[in-house]
């Protein structure tokens, strides 16, 4: 507790959506200030703190200004420039660190990263030119899903082929290069772990959420999950590991496939707090933003117990308007504050609560 922030210090968090908005809410409950730092002066999440500072990433002076005028500095999206980052982590401290930045930001390191922890991927392999494509969806059955290693986000970024005519033409497509051919996994069903560390090394995982997607974007996480004990132990161990690896401070990310045999294969991890924790907040004792400013801040991490069973919605685009009259009893709104709706953008979630069913 030597290194823990006191009340009223001041966390400064780069990225002003919805997820800093969040954070900043949880911070302001446990007395601190938060300072947002976004190029967008209509971010959402400045709505919430009077603190704010709209400049460009790379724009130095802003940033050091920024540094100068916080405690502590963490992040609310993946994205955020790795240059940054360097440059604001001697200013002050940088909770995650850089390092979970930059294996996070590239899908062929962030899979290298994974596997030498001893933590199992989906087969792929690296897309540096045209001419690789060929052998690799030979040595991968004829099919498989062509991403980007950088920025691809929500089923952004992404191609499905099952031919070399389909793998050429979403070659030419993409952007940027290298890209990265991921085999078709028969998973059974896709999960996630959400894991803070603290700066005294010690770890709490929620319950895993089982996540449904449409059209690449997370549409439900529902609690518990439909998996063993044993795998359930298993997603949580594979999460610590990867949190430890990256000497990480804060909350974390880490989607699996979950195979017939209750094996998992790590898809791909998130140094922030996650779209498929938002459940946390209706149903835990200490939900995912309050444990992440736990963490940044130095202080002991809250406890994770879950009290209730739950099904997280996402509202996207104009399903937003199921707030207000969409509602019933044990629905828990959140809405994002954002001023325009539009098709395939996160605008909110709705949290249905249930009484909990005994772990089997």
């Amino acid at each position: 507790m030597s290194d823990a922030l006191p009340l009223g210090a001041t966390i400064g968090i780069l990225g002003g959506g919805q997820l800093g908005r969040m954070l900043s809410l949880a911070a302001s409950r446990l007395g601190f200030k938060t300072h947002i730092y976004c190029p967008d002066p209509d971010s959402p999440a400045f709505e919430v703190t009077p603190h704010k500072t709209v400049a460009a990433y790379d724009d130095r002076d802003a940033l050091a200004r920024f540094a100068a005028a916080v405690d502590v500095i963490t992040y609310e999206f993946e994205n955020v420039p790795a240059d940054t980052a360097e440059f604001l982590a001697p200013l002050k401290p940088l909770r995650p660190g850089a390092n979970a930045l930059a294996v996070s930001q590239d899908r062929l390191v962030e899979k290298a990263f994974i596997a030498a922890a001893g933590i199992p991927v989906a087969p792929h392999r690296a897309i540096r030119d045209a001419a690789d494509l060929a052998p690799a969806l030979a040595e991968l059955g004829g099919r498989g899903i062509l991403k980007t290693t950088r920025l691809g986000y929500d089923g952004k970024g992404q191609r499905r082929v099952g031919s070399l005519a389909e793998a050429e033409a979403a070659f030419a497509a993409l952007r940027p290069h290298p890209l990265v051919l991921e085999a078709l996994v028969p998973f059974e069903r896709e999960i996630s772990v959400v894991i803070a560390r603290g700066l005294d090394g010690a770890t709490a995982a929620f319950d895993p959420a089982e996540n449904v997607h449409r059209d690449g974007i997370l549409a439900t996480s529902t609690v518990p999950a439909t998996m063993s004990a044993a795998s359930t132990d298993l997603a949580r161990g594979h999460a610590a590991s990867i949190a430890a690896a990256l000497a990480y401070v804060g909350v974390l990310g880490v989607e699996f496939f979950v195979l017939a045999d209750g094996s998992l294969l790590v898809n791909e991890i998130a140094p922030r707090v996650h779209n498929s924790g938002h459940w946390t907040e209706a149903v835990c004792i200490t939900d995912q933003f309050e444990q992440h400013i736990r963490a940044v801040a130095g202080w002991p991490l809250g406890d994770p117990t879950r009290l209730a069973d739950v099904v997280m919605e996402n509202l996207i685009g104009d399903a937003i308007h199921a707030i207000p009259n969409g509602l019933g009893p044990g629905v828990r709104p959140h809405a994002y504050g954002k001023t325009e709706s539009r098709a395939g953008r996160k605008m909110g979630h709705l949290n249905r609560v249930a009484s909990k069913t005994p772990r089997k």
